[in-house]
Parts: structure tokens; C-alpha cells; sequence
């Protein structure tokens, strides 16, 4: 008696909502309440961005290059057998690496900090 009245109740309830939700549209970006995305003003390559975000904040690359060498050379050193150089050359490492954080760091700060155009 009990499974003859849960399904008349089923039967009788407005159908459910999942029944009526569209599935999602790939061609269109969600619709997210408070969040205005900013229209792209141009196409930019890889070359282009890489150059732009290198002008805006020069250190980060310098950083990176600086820990790419090290690591480089502290391998080179390490392959020669030669441990107290390839010590150095790591904890040398692990200051650029130190130096690119707080690079991108004070960058992600000072464009927060920038007025809004």
C-alpha cells in the first residue's frame, strides 16, 4: 500500500527540474553573475606576448635564467665529480629560484596596484 502511494505521489508531482535543464553550450562562455570578461582587443603570438610581459616585468625571465644556468652548470659540475662546486652551484639554484618568486610576486603586486583603464 505504502509503494502504491509513493508512486501515485510521483505520478501526481510537476515533473523535476533536471528533466528541463539544457545542457551546457560549448560555442558560448558560462554565464557567471558579477563577472564581465574583458573582450580580447587583438590577437597576440607567442612572441608577442612573451615580449609584452617582458617589458612589464623584466626580472621574472632574468630569474629563470639565472636558475636554468645555475642548474645547468651545478649538473656539468656534478657529472665531473667535482661535489663542492655542484653544491655551490645548487644552493646558487636555490637562490634564483628564490629571486623568481619574489619577482613575480612584486609584479603580480604592482599590477594589482596599477590604476584601471
Amino acid at each position: 500500500m505504502a509503494a502504491a502511494t509513493a508512486a501515485e505521489d510521483l505520478e501526481k508531482s510537476p515533473k523535476s527540474s533536471t528533466s528541463e535543464i539544457m545542457p551546457f553550450d560549448f560555442s558560448k562562455p558560462p554565464i557567471i553573475e558579477g563577472f564581465n570578461p574583458l573582450s580580447k582587443l587583438k590577437d597576440e603570438t607567442l612572441k608577442e606576448k612573451f615580449l609584452r610581459k617582458t617589458k612589464e616585468n623584466p626580472f621574472v625571465p632574468i630569474g629563470c635564467l639565472g636558475t636554468a644556468g645555475a642548474l645547468i652548470y651545478g649538473l656539468r659540475a656534478f657529472n665531473q665529480g667535482k661535489n663542492r662546486q655542484s653544491q655551490l652551484s645548487m644552493r646558487g639554484r636555490i637562490f634564483a629560484q628564490g629571486f623568481t618568486v619574489v619577482a613575480i610576486i612584486f609584479g603580480v603586486f604592482t599590477t594589482s596596484m596599477k590604476p584601471k583603464q
